[in-house]
């Protein structure tokens, strides 16, 4: 295989992982979590407590919503890190 080659194969595949992970306007826990790394049962904690800024969105099982996190408090949870906690006055 020629360096040329090789070079085509490492640039397709690239395309195809960045297509995977292209980034969506939300998030919900499962793959919250995985992007950043900790259990979903952290990150649903964090959104109870207000720790991360989410919303309740229908999941589709009935009545039960379920946690949904936008793209944009992803990146900011990345750059910045978790919220202050709320006190109770």
């Amino acid at each position: 295989m020629t360096v040329e080659q090789r070079l085509e194969r490492i640039e397709s595949l690239l395309v195809a992982l960045m297509q995977r992970e292209q980034a969506k306007d939300w998030y919900g826990i499962n793959e919250f979590a995985r992007l950043v790394g900790r259990s979903p049962f952290t990150c649903r904690e964090w959104c109870r407590l207000g720790r991360i800024e989410a919303s309740k969105k229908a999941s589709g099982r009935g009545a039960h919503t379920a946690w949904v996190i936008s793209h944009g408090e992803l990146l900011r949870f990345q750059r910045e890190g978790l919220r202050k906690p709320f006190r109770n006055s």
